[in-house]
């Protein structure tokens, strides 16, 4: 899959993470979108590198839709942790 693949499928991820985890972000639309795209590849490389999963060149490959959503979520819970309660509202 090429970069842009990737960077579409995060976007995708990115959406599809917020929708599971609703609620308030620090940083917005546009901070949630590139949490998606880093989520992508985080997961991507946690599925090659320690499940023994490598990720396909196939864009509807399930597995990778899954580890996409997953290390999405993983950096959403992380990034509101972290960023969470910098402003109050």
């Amino acid at each position: 899959m090429s970069i842009i693949g990737w960077i579409v499928l995060g976007l995708l991820a990115g959406v599809i993470a917020k929708i599971l985890l609703p609620g308030r972000d620090p940083g917005g639309v546009i901070g949630t979108t590139l949490i998606g795209v880093v989520g992508a590849f985080l997961g991507g490389w946690l599925s090659a590198r320690f499940l023994d999963r490598p990720i396909t060149t196939d864009f509807y490959d399930g597995a990778t839709w899954l580890s996409a959503i997953g290390g999405s979520l993983v950096l959403l819970i992380a990034y509101r942790i972290l960023f969470g309660h910098s402003r109050q509202r």
